[in-house]
């Protein structure tokens, strides 16, 4: 079995507001034009921090419902094309998000917020060339250039209190988010009560 390590869920952001400037798709395509290789490994095809992941672009730093979305008809492309760095499925335990962090080993610490119990925000940043100014960073530059980032907005059945995040040698993402069985009994309950 792959050895892993266990990331701490951070329930609160010192920085909340670090990633508010707008990543446009124009900027975006500037961003990848400039060859890093860096990069093209974590923003690109297939990644879960790529603009392009289902097709359209919209802007990474923004949450999104991951859960809602149908993963097999939106990834089958990717799939089949075995570009795809992102699994995500649910069981009747819990929600399980395992994605692949290319370049991680290029950056500093992953990190794993919950904001306000409804957003899961999963972030680095990357380290600096040596060639580059170490005057710059993402709080006087563009994030994307320093950093990438992935926000989802969680279910409303999932127990954010005891998410839980692994990272394994091999820079595999895995958060497994429990469901919150007393959520779910309430509402099923609360659907048989007003039937009768």
């Amino acid at each position: 079995m792959t050895s892993c390590l266990k990331l701490e869920v951070q329930t609160e952001d010192q920085t909340p507001h670090k990633w508010c400037i707008s990543l446009a798709e124009d900027e975006f395509k500037r961003l990848l034009s400039q060859g890093n290789p860096v990069v093209h490994k974590v923003f690109g095809e297939g990644s879960l921090f790529s603009p392009l992941l289902f097709g359209n672009f919209f802007d990474p730093s923004d949450a999104f419902p991951l859960w809602d979305f149908e993963s097999d008809s939106l990834l089958s492309n990717l799939r089949n094309s075995g570009k795809s760095l992102v699994d995500w499925f649910q069981t009747d335990q819990a929600y399980v998000l395992k994605a692949e962090l290319p370049g991680v080993g290029k950056t500093n610490n992953v990190q794993i917020h919950v904001e306000k119990g409804k957003i899961v925000e999963i972030f680095g940043q990357l380290k600096l060339l040596p060639r580059e100014s170490q005057k710059k960073d993402w709080r006087s530059c563009n994030w994307w250039e320093y950093g990438y980032v992935r926000r989802l907005e969680l279910p409303e059945d999932a127990d954010w209190r005891r998410i839980e995040a692994y990272l394994s040698i091999d820079a595999v993402l895995e958060i497994r988010i429990p469901r919150n069985l007393l959520h779910s009994d309430t509402s099923a309950s609360g659907v048989g009560k007003n039937s009768e």
